[in-house]
């Protein structure tokens, strides 16, 4: 069931996304060359702790980590390790707390030193579509625009759109109704009401949409291990324009 939530749930909303934001960003200041992903997820667990939040992805369905750090054709869920990062990697750290009984969850994709020209596009790209999806997210729009103004924006750039994963409405649950695809057709899926809270988070890949899961049972590989970039923002869904609670303002103020 689609339920927009009150005000005063969005500002509770809105202090884990801020919590989030600022997550992302300390991780950010850790990404070079030489780093292990498992000492990117330390650096997140202990922000997120020192700020009085949960990282809430640790234990959820049994994921053995505080976040998801997903390198190169990993497109999402990948577990932090004692891998390495190295010059012209991508990471995408996806990071999740509960505070005060409500969720957070945003995600950003960051090159580890220099990248060549087609990462660099894939990330500029990804990002762009987000943002094109947000401004689809109107109160009385339907999931199918967000999922239609993503996957035309990402496509006409030859890139490719994961479809087996999607975003998701956000609350006292990670994850709520609606579920929003980063593909569709305008005028299709549940109708979007005032006050809906939502996670979007396009998932493109470099080369084809194809995707398959690893035996560990959690980490999304791309099938042809061409690169793929995941950005996630929570907006809530207002007439007119949607409204970020989550931002990157906070990364993108260090250069990343």
């Amino acid at each position: 069931m689609v339920k927009p939530k009150t005000e005063e749930e969005i500002e509770l909303l809105r202090e884990n996304a801020i919590i989030v934001s600022k997550t992302l960003a300390e991780v950010g200041k850790w990404v070079a060359p030489g780093v292990t992903t498992a000492r990117l997820n330390e650096v997140a667990e202990t922000f997120i702790r020192d700020n009085g939040a949960i990282p809430s992805f640790l234990g959820f369905e049994g994921f053995p980590a505080a976040t998801c750090m997903s390198v190169n054709d990993v497109v999402v869920h990948g577990f932090p390790s004692d891998y390495v990062l190295k010059e012209g990697d991508i990471v995408s750290a996806d990071i999740g707390t509960l505070y005060k009984g409500y969720n957070g969850d945003s995600a950003y994709t960051f090159p580890v030193g220099e990248v060549d020209a087609a990462t660099r596009k894939l990330l500029d790209v990804t990002k762009a579509s987000l943002y094109k999806g947000i401004e689809a997210a109107v109160a009385g729009a339907r999931t199918g625009d967000i999922g239609h103004a993503v996957q035309s924006y990402v496509e006409s750039f030859g890139f490719s759109v994961v479809r087996e994963l999607e975003g998701h409405g956000l609350g006292k649950k990670m994850h709520e109704a609606p579920g929003v695809p980063n593909f569709g057709r305008q005028g299709h899926g549940p109708r979007l009401p005032e006050g809906l809270v939502i996670c979007i988070e396009p998932m493109v890949n470099m080369g084809g949409r194809g995707v398959y899961l690893a035996r560990n049972g959690w980490a999304v590989h791309t099938s042809d291990h061409k690169k793929s970039a995941h950005y996630e923002l929570t907006v809530v869904v207002r007439h007119g324009k949607a409204e970020q609670l989550s931002t990157f303002e906070y990364i993108e103020s260090t250069g990343k």
